[in-house]
């Protein structure tokens, strides 16, 4: 079989750029989750999410196949389910990644204030430096910096597998065992949050130009190796500190190994939050075009912060709580959108898919009501 290095090397591109968009900072919230149900509940849900957004991708991918037209997930909801479609998909966008703007505030103000003053009692003056550092960069015409996310998923993977095998030794069997059966849907939210990517599939399939056939592969494993690397992280952090995981995982240990955590959570919500910064401008300027150049400012840059403040000031949710709203909320209504999407494309699309996912009413209505439950247990946890 000829080596084709081209469509080789697309291919990998390709699932880098799907790996890439789900591995971010939702990885510091799942230890925590994993510690209060038991690693193995945990891991069940890694397991289920990981099949059900593979399922879910894979049914996109179908329509952006199906589609001779190149759009972006708001496109694709409005040609196939009109303006009602389009408005729950821009929801679903905007409020997870508002949710993920602020947890990342939370988390950057908690890290930079252990790292320098060994305590979390000063979170918030260092996450309002983050903030001016993050709105300075993102309206100082530095978009390529978004190219930093590329290495830094790169480098992220590589410190978090050496992380696991300096740790790998004090793990203790005893704290992998121990489950708590009332906690069982706790993980839900962060875990669903922490795959998310349906805003990369419309990208792989530019990527994949006259490869069209190669996305059901790059798809899968996109989706695989982050829930590999995410069950690794986990189970060292779980194994060696049972429950003692703080809700930002990497400022949970001391000394130099724990410093090294903190400063890679850091760049880990440092990139993520400037990726989102850019992609909520984007989607304000090219799919909300009624709003104004005067009010961009305040919905892309200051309304995060607000929202920031309120949340913080008034002890409404912490990093792991903001993060599992944001993931069921938005994941949720984003796949119930998708598999409607797909089954309408099935009979009005305009091209033939290289691919064909099958699905029914019944696989509809049970995919539904686990996206449903998975929001009602995040309030009742």
């Amino acid at each position: 079989m000829k080596f084709n290095i081209k469509k080789n090397r697309r291919f990998i591109e390709a699932v880098f750029t799907l790996t890439g968009t789900i591995i971010g900072a939702g990885i510091l919230g799942l230890p925590y989750v994993f510690s209060q149900s038991g690693f193995f509940i945990g891991l069940f849900w890694l397991v289920v999410l990981t099949g059900i957004l593979i399922y879910v991708n894979l049914c996109l991918g179908e329509v952006s196949l199906r589609t001779k037209e190149t759009h972006q997930l708001t496109g694709y909801a409005e040609k196939y389910l009109g303006k009602k479609g389009k408005n729950w998909m821009l929801f679903s966008v905007i409020f997870g990644i508002y949710s993920a703007l602020v947890a990342y505030l939370i988390g950057e103000g908690q890290s930079f204030s252990t790292l320098f003053t060994g305590n979390s009692n000063h979170e918030i003056w260092f996450a309002l430096g983050f903030w001016v550092l993050m709105t300075a960069l993102v309206y100082g015409g530095l978009k390529r910096l978004k190219q930093v996310e590329s290495y830094g998923v790169l480098t992220i993977i590589a410190i978090i597998l050496a992380i696991f095998f300096v740790m790998l030794p004090d793990v203790s069997v005893s704290n992998l065992r121990q489950i708590n059966y009332s906690m069982f849907f706790f993980p839900f939210g962060v875990t669903l949050f922490a795959l998310l990517g349906f805003m990369s599939i419309p990208e792989l399939k530019r990527e994949l130009a006259n490869h069209e056939r190669l996305l059901k592969r790059a798809v899968v494993i996109g989706i695989a190796v982050p829930a590999v690397i995410y069950a690794m992280f986990t189970l060292v952090f779980v194994g060696v500190l049972g429950k003692n995981v703080a809700d930002v995982a990497t400022i949970s240990l001391t000394g130099v190994l724990g410093k090294i955590l903190i400063v890679l959570g850091i760049f880990t919500m440092m990139t993520s939050y400037f990726v989102l910064n850019f992609s909520l401008k984007d989607t304000f300027i090219f799919d909300l075009k009624r709003i104004r150049k005067t009010s961009e400012f305040f919905f892309v840059s200051l309304l995060p912060l607000i929202l920031y403040l309120i949340v913080t000031l008034f002890n409404f949710a912490g990093f792991v709580r903001v993060l599992g709203i944001g993931g069921t909320v938005s994941g949720g209504v984003a796949g119930i959108l998708i598999l409607l999407m797909n089954l309408k494309a099935k009979k009005h699309g305009n091209r033939k898919p290289e691919y064909s996912m099958r699905i029914n009413n019944l696989v509809m209505w049970i995919l539904s009501l686990i996206f449903v439950l998975g929001v009602v247990t995040e309030f009742i946890f």
